[in-house]
């Protein structure tokens, strides 16, 4: 019936799956739990071999990064059970009947079923870029996320029917950080795929430092405007590459561009310390795209 699978990278997810596996003991199902770490070679990984003793659960490693795109992949041609419900590592299920939500929810008659993520209620104020960014701009209510279900779809906490995601697949080009969640949804709205919101969050536990989401940004642009540029996707889907069409309609991508390369040492001083701000988050962000996009 249910195959939950965990894509991880050097952490340890042997508590994340002792909650999944009482559960789905508990709700009596047929399930299997697979974790696979991308190629970390860490030492937790010792503490994540113990999911091999796990009733149906099995852990292993991958002897190379193959990213998240791949190791998700990896994952489904790895399942057996119709049903594929993907769950980052370091997630954190807050709710005890997290499980049977997803059961419920799935008689529905739907594809997709989308639980949604939350954020820690405070972090230490070197990661709280990362967490300002989450609050305020992806810890949204089912309400909210129903009313535009496919750009509201993130793939961290994600139940979906395996023919559709056979139909679909995650990209393999995308090898680093960012955006694989915006092409898979693209590709959802394509197919026509019917989507359900619920709240039935998971917990964002492992929230970035600063300094290492501001990486992970720069990398997550990069990676956006490949998609941009091979027109991978309609940039209409993406409310940021709207915005950035625009910007080049009246040629306003240039001071943009411009802008980057007089502040990109302020920005960095103000994302990477203990008080960012997502004004200047936002500002970076056209910025830094309106520049890397002018580079051939």
């Amino acid at each position: 019936m249910l195959s939950i699978l965990i894509p991880t990278y050097n952490y340890n997810v042997y508590p994340l799956a002792c909650q999944l596996e009482k559960q789905a003991l508990e709700r009596k199902i047929e399930f299997e739990i697979i974790c696979i770490d991308d190629g970390s070679q860490s030492e937790l990984d010792k503490d994540n071999d113990k999911i091999n003793q796990l009733h149906n659960s099995r852990f292993k490693t991958l002897s190379k990064n193959v990213g998240l795109s791949n190791n998700r992949n990896i994952l489904a041609d790895a399942s057996k059970y119709n049903l594929l419900l993907f769950i980052d590592g370091d997630s954190i299920i807050p709710n005890i009947n997290y499980i049977s939500n997803y059961i419920e929810a799935i008689k529905k008659d739907t594809d997709v079923v989308y639980g949604g993520r939350i954020h820690p209620k405070t972090v230490s104020s070197s990661r709280k870029l990362r967490w300002k960014y989450g609050i305020y701009r992806e810890d949204t209510t089912s309400t909210l996320r129903n009313k535009n279900i496919y750009k509201s779809t993130l793939f961290n906490n994600t139940l979906i029917k395996k023919e559709i995601f056979n139909k679909i697949r995650f990209e393999k080009s995308i090898k680093e950080y960012g955006h694989e969640d915006t092409i898979f949804a693209y590709k959802l709205k394509v197919l026509n795929a019917s989507i359900l919101h619920i709240d039935n969050p998971v917990l964002h536990n492992d929230v970035d430092l600063n300094s290492v989401y501001f990486l992970k940004t720069q990398q997550a642009l990069k990676n956006l405007n490949v998609i941009y540029q091979n027109k991978i996707i309609n940039p209409d889907f993406v409310t940021f590459l709207k915005l950035f069409k625009t910007l080049k309609t009246y040629k306003l991508n240039y001071p943009f561009a411009g802008c980057y390369l007089l502040l990109h040492s302020l920005f960095k001083y103000n994302l990477k310390s203990n008080r960012p701000y997502l004004f200047v988050f936002d500002l970076f962000r056209i910025s830094f795209f309106s520049y890397i996009n002018l580079k051939k």
